[in-house]
């Protein structure tokens, strides 16, 4: 069981975890190049309005199906019985602060330019997507620290 529960976390990362970093990362620039159009010009090139709410809508559903890392994250630290171990919690304590991250500043933040963009409001959209580039970038190095420490693992038993 314990093959199955890290497979599935790991699959979880890649496909789940990924694409959210991803598409966040995408979505500064591209709101940015989307404010610097005029409001008619907006709508039919790439980067307008349209664009963006695929890449937020990647980052919301994707966000929701990274659910799943913890969780079989868990088990398998479970089921391995390196629950308490010093690099687990680490890794515990930067998923949860990625997620937070995401939850609470990056989606928001993605929203606010969205809002603002439809509603006609360029200049306004063009400073929410440089505040929003700071969170995104901190996001994905805690989702690297993890990887790292998935990878390391202090105390490792596989002799690498």
């Amino acid at each position: 069981m314990t093959k199955f529960f890290l497979a599935v976390h790991v699959l979880a990362a890649i496909l789940a975890i990924g694409p959210v970093a991803v598409a966040a990362s995408m979505f500064p620039a591209a709101a940015r190049r989307a404010a610097d159009r005029s409001t008619a010009d907006r709508n039919a090139q790439a980067g307008g309005p349209a664009v963006l709410r695929v890449l937020h809508r990647v980052c919301r559903v994707y966000a929701v199906a990274g659910l799943a890392v913890p969780v079989f994250g868990f088990a398998t630290a479970s089921a391995l019985g390196v629950l308490g171990d010093a690099w687990v919690i680490a890794s515990v304590a930067l998923t949860g602060a990625a997620a937070a991250i995401l939850a609470l500043a990056v989606l928001p933040r993605q929203d606010a330019v969205l809002a603002r963009l439809t509603a006609g409001d360029p200049p306004s959209a063009d400073a929410g997507a440089a505040r929003l580039a700071m969170p995104t970038g901190v996001f994905n190095l805690l989702w690297a620290a993890v990887t790292v420490l998935m990878i390391v693992r202090p105390g490792s038993t596989t002799g690498v």
